[in-house]
């Protein structure tokens, strides 16, 4: 894992689906400390979101998590990635579809790497259909726009928070 132990936390980079989605649900796990929206795994420096949604850019829509590996670990949070998205799906979830949308971790270092190999591995025999989650070194991370940040605490009401992200915090007994 990143570690940021002068600080007690540590860092973990996923991408599954739109970012708003995995923000929404990780915000609410015991010992996340915080969650960023952005982008990674794409040859474009400091992409905007109107560039990665062209599907040019590379980029993936990932969050960047903060957690304390004293209240959860990184196992942990791999467990609750895999249930808040479809890993089977190529570059699409949901009403979302582009190589934007693909379902991707990011490890920092061979721990990282190992676990979430270890955890795909695990996870492949609760689906019929071979997982495409894909496993990459995270060279640089692009934080979104501020208004893409806490999406779905800032914005309820709106459509595709109420059809889509609350569907999902309800499926995960979040909400």
């Amino acid at each position: 894992m990143k570690d940021d132990s002068s600080n007690g936390r540590n860092l973990a980079t996923f991408g599954g689906g739109c970012f708003w989605c995995i923000e929404a649900v990780l915000q609410r796990i015991e010992g996340v400390l915080s969650v960023t929206s952005g982008y990674a795994g794409g040859d474009t420096p400091n992409p905007t979101y109107e560039e990665v949604c062209s599907g040019e850019t590379g980029h993936a829509e990932v969050v960047q998590v903060s957690f304390d590996p004293s209240l959860i670990t990184y196992e942990e949070i791999l467990d609750i990635f895999w249930q808040a998205h479809d890993p089977t799906t190529l570059n699409r979830q949901g009403p979302d579809s582009g190589t934007q949308y693909r379902s991707v971790i990011f490890y920092d270092n061979d721990a990282q790497r190992e676990a979430a190999e270890k955890s795909k591995k695990k996870i492949q025999g609760k689906y019929r259909d071979p997982i495409v989650t894909e496993l990459k070194p995270l060279e640089k991370f692009w934080k979104a726009e501020e208004y893409h940040q806490n999406y779905y605490n800032s914005h309820q009401g709106e459509g595709y928070c109420r059809m889509v992200i609350s569907q999902k915090l309800k499926k995960l007994k979040l909400e």
